[in-house]
């Protein structure tokens, strides 16, 4: 009976230990991934959508100012 109890204390101990890994695993994200030319062209879009979105807001801004009348611009 006391191996029994003795198996089962240390069993579980056993097997979280020898499946604990030996070393922390590396944070460090990798260098180069296959993704990186998606990535850079969906950087590039976001650029491009960005400059659009500004020129539109100026077009916007300056066709109100030309309804109400504004002759600042």
């Amino acid at each position: 009976m006391g191996v029994l109890r003795l198996s089962t204390l240390w069993l579980p101990i056993l097997f979280i230990q020898g499946c604990s890994p030996s070393q922390p695993p590396d944070t460090t994200p990798p260098t180069k991934t296959v993704f990186d030319p998606l990535t850079q062209q969906m950087d590039k879009a976001r650029g491009v959508q960005q400059t659009v979105d500004e020129k539109a807001e100026d077009t916007r801004k300056t066709i109100d100012s030309q309804e109400r009348g504004d002759s600042s611009q």
